[in-house]
């Protein structure tokens, strides 16, 4: 077509997509809101505006440029004639990867699913912890004064000791002695010397017989906060700061959970006219963020390639804070690619009124695009994993592992198949619900739920 049309009919159905898919990234971000975290807000924030500026980009200077270039946007070719692509999408390897859906729908969900349940039953054991001391690599004054103090025997408690404030003028020795008395702490001190006093408030600190980060730390933080009730001691330093930032986190995680979940829902079922498309997308981007987890999970916190890799042994831990930004990132990411899927089906479906034909259609016409978008993401995120340290290797893997398995696993296997085994179930948008969201309602099914036509 000429480029006017091109562009018109660019922006009539792609345009939409960007809308839509756009809005389900900023909303997975801004999620981070609901936490009672300040940099865990700005991060939310910060990455909302991402999306936003990006659609705006796309649907305005983005169209303007084409319109402006025309056909010499053509003029420079990358690649050699015998990589462009020639003829329907539906001849090619999706359009044949579809038909294969189409006709054997059990087997491939069957074969989809497993593959997931076997990440996601690593990703349940997943264990929200700094890593400590002994598994942080590098090298530096700080690894070799932390292989000094192993070497000699000493506890690595004492790379991040508890730290009591003492106020009110209390006499600092007695606690100092409760707290040696306290099982699990090996010493403690109250250092009488002017740096340790300020007014009539002054410092004790105690040393855990395990590292700061072990899992053995959260019932020995319970045991000192039993130990100082009745005195003038608190209870401060990074170990329990760390525990209450898992606490702050974890403990809201079901209000970010379900903010995200009923936007997403509320949003995908205006620009689908289905309750069940947005229900099912929901549902699998939840066990794909099963499986992402399971994939971190799997690496570092058991070890399995991290020390090849990258020198990193077996963390038994994965940093608190990125179990929640791959979910924040990776939830609306994933939902963009379901999005793009999902509005070329609704839309094959509208033209042929045939459930089979517009999963064909939109996996043979999607399935190039939303694989290489997710390599370039995939690549992007994996160039993080060169930086020393852990904890932006477990995000940069953990983002890069759960794009690509998303985009190609649960894209390919269980998301058309179950679709075709729900048949015009897809379809379905209760009366109530149409008039709620101002869209045009759905009729009710004439088929059985499991009907494959």
């Amino acid at each position: 077509e000429d480029v006017e049309t091109a562009l018109v009919q660019t922006m009539t159905h792609a345009g939409r997509s960007v809308i839509v898919s756009g809005s389900t990234v900023a909303v997975g971000l801004l999620s981070m809101v609901v936490l009672p975290l300040p940099f865990i807000r700005s991060i939310g924030i910060g990455g909302m505006l991402i999306p936003a500026v990006s659609v705006i980009a796309a649907i305005t200077l983005l169209p303007a440029l084409l319109a402006v270039l025309g056909t010499r946007i053509n003029s420079l070719r990358l690649l050699p004639k015998r990589f462009v692509d020639r003829g329907h999408p539906e001849d090619g390897p999706w359009g044949r990867w579809a038909d294969l859906v189409m006709r054997r729908p059990v087997p491939v969900a069957v074969a989809g699913l497993a593959v997931v349940g076997a990440l996601v039953f690593f990703g349940v054991q997943l264990n929200p912890s700094e890593a400590q001391a002994k598994d942080m690599p590098g090298s530096g004054d700080a690894i070799v004064g932390r292989d000094a103090l192993a070497a000699a025997g000493i506890s690595p408690g004492v790379i991040e000791p508890f730290n009591v404030l003492v106020e009110h003028g209390a006499n600092p020795a007695p606690i100092a002695a409760k707290l040696r008395a306290t099982p699990g702490i090996v010493a403690a001190i109250a250092p009488t010397g002017p740096q340790w006093r300020k007014g009539g408030d002054s410092i004790v600190e105690a040393f855990p017989n395990v590292d700061g980060s072990s899992k053995h730390i959260q019932s020995l933080v319970t045991r000192v906060h039993r130990a100082l009730n009745g005195t003038d001691g608190t209870l401060g330093g990074v170990a329990p700061a760390d525990r209450d930032f898992v606490h702050a986190v974890y403990g809201n995680f079901p209000y970010v959970l379900g903010f995200v979940v009923l936007l997403t829902i509320l949003l995908l079922m205006r620009a689908f006219r289905s309750i069940v498309l947005p229900i099912k997308a929901a549902l699998l981007n939840l066990i794909s963020l099963g499986a992402a987890f399971g994939i971190i999970v799997f690496i570092f916190q058991l070890g399995h390639g991290s020390n090849a890799i990258w020198g990193v042994p077996a963390t038994q831990s994965i940093i608190p804070w990125i179990p929640l930004m791959i979910f924040a990132f990776l939830f609306g990411l994933s939902m963009d690619y379901e999005v793009f899927m999902l509005t070329r089906m609704r839309e094959a479906y509208d033209e042929t009124g045939s459930t089979g034909k517009a999963i064909e259609l939109g996996l043979a016409r999607t399935g190039k695009l939303v694989t290489s978008a997710a390599l370039i993401l995939m690549f992007a995120f994996l160039v993080l994993s060169s930086s020393p340290g852990v904890d932006i290797k477990q995000f940069g893997i953990g983002l890069a592992a759960g794009i690509i398995f998303d985009a190609t696993v649960i894209r390919a296997l269980p998301v058309p198949a179950l679709m075709r085994l729900l048949g015009r179930w897809n379809w379905y948008l209760p009366g109530f619900a149409a008039r709620l969201l101002l869209v045009r309602p759905s009729q009710a099914p004439e088929q059985p739920a499991l009907s494959l036509d």
